[in-house]
């Protein structure tokens, strides 16, 4: 007999006892519930962990924790992992921390025990400087647990918010997700979402109706595609728990472990040089007429893929990760198909955060400039578009990884400068030869300044027309910016991919000092 028999030999009981135990607390409270689960199109706990992660790679922490609660008949029930599992592993090779609620233990609900695994492997995460990733789909706090729960909660907040710019935190959200549980996803970096089987929301539809009397659904009221199109909770959404869950592992492929650390390089198979003749086509030279920018954005970076952030929610701005000669880089553009491009809001407040997590990571920032300006109206006005625009101001003038800008068409008034212009830092400034950098159109323009002219002629159209031509001839031809050293250098569009890979290339050894302070104050 060898000597590991005769050791295991000596431990069988021991070591029998050990699997069945863990073989329990992998299992789940019963089969019924397993079923239950895949019935509400849900995987479990260990089958999310499984596609999220490297094949063989995941290694759990506490998977035989029990809470040590009483009361309410939950000294009776104190099942292994206490409803989630918590672990590392690796995806695409690098380390991964991760925390699965189960939602066939006590609903997935959180209790002391609960939080104190998720803490430590936010700490571990932290420590290690890995990113976390959660998988949400748990009740809320576990009520028989009272003012406990909620402090677990608190400290999931803490350390959410401690760890902010330090790693990426993914919240993938593939279950209910209500009260203050919603917060801890909104403190991370990404949100994901399923339809149908996930919904996030501070109050249900059965409180939100006795206080106001509306009826929804949960769907209705905290869905996947409300938070992806209407509240902009949601990055991401997907039909399915498989593909969202691919997607996420693509997503820490474009991400560093941490904030000292440069985003993962992949040798490129698409040439640095490769000329874009095909933008020539892709935008119209008429300033008036839309085109879809993330048609320019295929044609620009490597082998035409990118990961569009919040695609489903102001829309008049694209925001997306991908790469150039294989170096990640976070793009922003004006969507002239939406709203001919212009700012507001909402696409303020997207493009700023977009901003502030490239600069967090170590991604450099491409901006592709075609916007007339912000939204004009009342609604906006009320709705502290200026405050909501400073948003973008401050991300920009705050950003100290390499910036590249791009104007294609028209640049116009304070919209102009907030898509990160010379005067507010940019690197470098490259525009095509169909750009129009001004305060305002022409046509506008003309109208302020030759107001009395126009009035006074005797063909007042025809004046108007004269005066717009000379405006543009003096103030928006393509080398004005340039000859004032605000532009770097007017490009053509076919030399668009190589040059930004080659500003890229020069500013990689960035390095830029910023004041000692505590931290800034941003408007919010």
């Amino acid at each position: 007999m060898s000597e590991a028999l005769a050791v295991e030999g000596a431990f069988g009981n021991r070591l029998g006892e050990l699997r069945e135990i863990k073989e329990e607390a992998r299992r789940g409270p019963d089969d019924v519930a397993t079923l239950r689960q895949h019935e509400r199109g849900k995987l479990t706990a260990h089958e999310r962990i499984e596609l999220l992660l490297d094949p063989g790679t995941f290694t759990e922490l506490e998977s035989l924790r029990r809470h040590r609660a009483t009361g309410f008949g939950l000294e009776h029930r104190r099942p292994y992992s206490d409803g989630v599992v918590c672990g590392w592993g690796t995806v695409h090779g690098r380390t991964v921390f991760v925390y699965a609620h189960d939602f066939r233990i006590f609903g997935g609900a959180l209790g002391e025990a609960h939080a104190q695994k998720i803490h430590k492997v936010m700490d571990l995460a932290e420590a290690a400087g890995a990113p976390l990733v959660s998988l949400n789909d748990g009740a809320g706090a576990r009520i028989q647990e009272g003012v406990t729960a909620l402090a677990g909660y608190g400290g999931i907040f803490r350390r959410n918010t401690r760890c902010s710019g330090v790693i990426p935190q993914i919240s993938v959200m593939l279950g209910p997700c209500a009260g203050g549980a919603a917060y801890s996803p909104a403190l991370t970096d990404f949100v994901f979402m399923v339809r149908e089987t996930s919904q996030m929301f501070i109050t249900g539809p059965d409180v939100v109706q006795a206080v106001t009397g509306e009826e929804i659904t949960q769907n209705g009221l905290g869905g996947a595609d409300v938070h992806a199109a209407t509240s902009g909770v949601a990055a991401f959404v997907y039909d399915d728990e498989p593909s969202c869950l691919e997607d996420v592992r693509y997503l820490l492929s474009l991400l560093p472990s941490n904030n000292n650390e440069a985003p993962p390089h992949e040798p490129a198979g698409d040439p640095a040089d490769r000329r874009t003749d095909r933008l020539l086509d892709l935008v119209p030279t008429d300033s008036s007429r839309a085109y879809d920018m993330c048609s320019v954005l295929e044609e620009i970076v490597d082998d035409g893929e990118f990961l569009q952030v919040h695609a489903g929610w102001a829309k008049n701005v694209v925001c997306a990760l991908a790469r150039l000669d294989g170096h990640v880089v976070g793009i922003v553009a004006n969507q002239p198909a939406m709203l001919a491009g212009v700012l507001d809001i909402e696409a303020s407040e997207k493009a700023a955060r977009f901003v502030q997590t490239c600069d967090a990571f170590n991604i450099p920032l491409v901006t592709l400039v075609d916007v007339p300006g912000f939204l004009p109206g009342v609604d906006q006005e009320h709705g502290g578009i200026i405050r909501h625009g400073a948003k973008l101001l401050y991300a920009y003038c705050n950003a100290t990884v390499p910036r590249v800008q791009l104007i294609l068409r028209k640049a116009y008034g304070g919209a102009y400068i907030v898509m990160d212009s010379r005067s507010i830092g940019t690197d470098v400034s490259l525009a095509w030869p169909t750009n129009e950098i001004a305060v305002m159109g022409a046509e506008g323009a003309a109208n302020v300044i030759f107001r009395r002219e126009i009035k006074a002629a005797d063909d007042p159209e025809a004046m108007r027309r004269l005066k717009i031509k000379e405006y543009r001839t003096e103030l928006m031809h393509p080398y004005y910016a340039a000859e004032r050293g605000l532009v770097d250098d007017v490009i053509e569009p076919a030399e668009t991919r190589s040059l930004l890979i080659r500003a890229l290339a020069m500013l990689r050894t960035k390095h830029a000092d910023i004041p000692a302070r505590k931290h800034g104050n941003p408007p919010v």
